[in-house]
């Protein structure tokens, strides 16, 4: 998406949202259901190329001249060309995520993948029926991801079925040894199987290159590498705006009585809707508000949708960011919080996969299948969609400003993600949550039963700062993290 496109969203989006609220002083869940919110601000389509790879055959009398697989011939090929454009469509519409499949390219001599570059595709969808295994280097040489579909009961049989794994990825060897290319890239049969692994390509397409408006500069919770880690991994494009030029944004705003009156509208609004309590007063609402307009500013000014920010315990300019980094995740923006670069690329793939807010938070040490999260910080919208009942607190550290408790549901499921420092191996898992209880801690607490042994997610724990989003989304982001030198331990639920 180009940066008018997106801008232009993004006010349309902004006004439709401000305008439901203002007609019925509500922000609820019925308001915006009536109007889906786009929570992928600034995503652009995946796109797909589609290569029916093949081998045509002649028999010949006396000796073995035809290999497995059904399609061999030409009208064999129109016929595959023609189901698969079907089922592609069928994808297509399914879909949750900008998705643009190309048509499908024919391929049975290795030159031809030479061809396929100037479709400038993000990633390869190979129909493996037939042909050599030099097409598949071909195809591998080009350097794009590759989903290898084969069919066993889906369709006429494909040759690859049998030997995508001795010939192609083992190489006639006991290990792996394509670069490009891993078991995880195989379908046999299932177009689930390919949408999910679409879904995370598309994630990690729009992390890769990911800018960010980074206020007090990029850090990482102990861990001065992290940004340069980011960088290398992620290629993130990270802004700096210093803490003195925010706080002079901020007294800039306060002297300007359009802006005031604003933020004043708006934080009515938001403490007038259901499901909002509130235990602070309107102005620490309304300054939240100020800050975020002035975040928004910022993000339009440098072709940004994510804001993250560092040193905020001393508060810029008297605020405290906490609410503002919620309302401004509930957005559809990404917003996190102590410039954690050890963090926020897991945070930032998740976003883009599960098209909705992750929660940026603090773990502590499992223990009986349970473990407690908590930050001054959560968003509501949490499931892309509906604001989840709050109740309006200060900061805990400070007892100042506005933060949020939110009220989570209990059973909801939720992914965990817990990123290390080396940016090398990152966990993920699963569970369901149990409360959100009130104790003395960040304000927005969860609790939440794991899906796996407690002894396998101390053991495997690094880092410090997680992702929280609701779903499960491991299997995504462990596919889509590999692709970047990152190996993702998945804890599975214990049987």
């Amino acid at each position: 998406m180009n940066g008018i496109e997106m801008k232009r969203r993004e006010f349309l989006q902004a006004t439709a949202t401000l305008s439901l609220a203002a007609a019925s002083g509500l922000l609820t869940r019925q308001v915006f259901a009536a109007q889906p919110l786009n929570m992928r601000i600034g995503a652009s389509d995946l796109r797909v190329q589609p290569v029916l790879m093949y081998g045509l055959t002649q028999r010949q009398k006396g000796r073995s001249w035809r290999p497995w697989g059904a399609i061999q011939t030409e009208q064999a090929v129109t016929e595959e060309i023609a189901r698969i454009d079907q089922e592609l469509k069928r994808l297509a519409g399914r879909a949750e995520f900008g998705l643009k499949t190309l048509p499908v390219a024919r391929m049975n001599a290795r030159a031809q993948a030479e061809a396929l570059k100037g479709a400038n595709p993000d990633a390869l969808l190979v129909y493996a029926s037939g042909g050599g295994t030099d097409l598949l280097e071909g195809l591998a040489a080009l350097g794009k991801p590759m989903v290898i579909f084969v069919r066993d009961r889906s369709g006429p049989y494909y040759l690859w079925h049998e030997i995508v794994d001795s010939r192609f990825l083992r190489s006639h060897t006991d290990a792996v040894k394509q670069a490009n290319a891993g078991l995880e890239d195989v379908v046999v049969d299932s177009q689930d199987e390919i949408l999910w692994r679409l879904r995370a390509l598309y994630g990690l397409k729009n992390t890769i290159g990911r800018r960010i408006i980074c206020v007090g500069g990029p850090s990482g919770w102990a861990c001065p590498e992290a940004p340069e880690r980011a960088r290398q991994r992620f290629q993130i494009d990270m802004i700096t705006v210093t803490i003195p030029q925010i706080n002079a944004l901020i007294e800039s705003a306060r002297k300007d009585a359009a802006a005031v009156e604003r933020s004043q509208q708006e934080a009515r609004a938001y403490m007038n809707a259901r499901g909002v309590k509130s235990e602070i007063s309107h102005g620490a609402v309304s300054e939240a508000f100020l800050l975020k307009a002035i975040f928004r500013d910022l993000m339009k000014q440098h072709d940004a949708c994510a804001v993250t920010t560092n040193g905020c315990m001393g508060s810029y300019a008297g605020i405290m960011p906490c609410l503002t980094l919620t309302l401004t995740n509930d957005d559809g923006y990404m917003a996190y919080c102590e410039g954690d670069f050890v963090n926020i690329p897991a945070g930032i793939l998740m976003h883009y996969i599960a098209g909705r807010p992750t929660y940026f938070c603090n773990p502590t040490f499992p223990h009986e299948g349970r473990m407690l999260f908590a930050h001054c910080t959560a968003p509501r919208r949490m499931d892309g969609q509906h604001l989840e009942p709050v109740t309006l607190v200060t900061h805990y550290e400070s007892d100042h400003g506005a933060a949020t408790h939110v009220h989570f549901p209990k059973g909801q499921t939720v992914t965990i993600v817990k990123p290390d420092f080396e940016a090398r191996h990152w966990l993920a898992l699963t569970g369901n949550i149990v409360d959100h209880p009130v104790l003395p801690t960040c304000r927005a607490q969860i609790e939440v039963a794991l899906n796996a042994r407690t002894q396998d997610v101390i053991r495997n724990m690094r880092g410090f700062h997680c992702q929280i989003a609701y779903g499960d989304w491991t299997r995504e982001v462990a596919y889509a993290a590999k692709k970047v030198g990152i190996e993702v331990q998945r804890l599975l639920p214990a049987s």
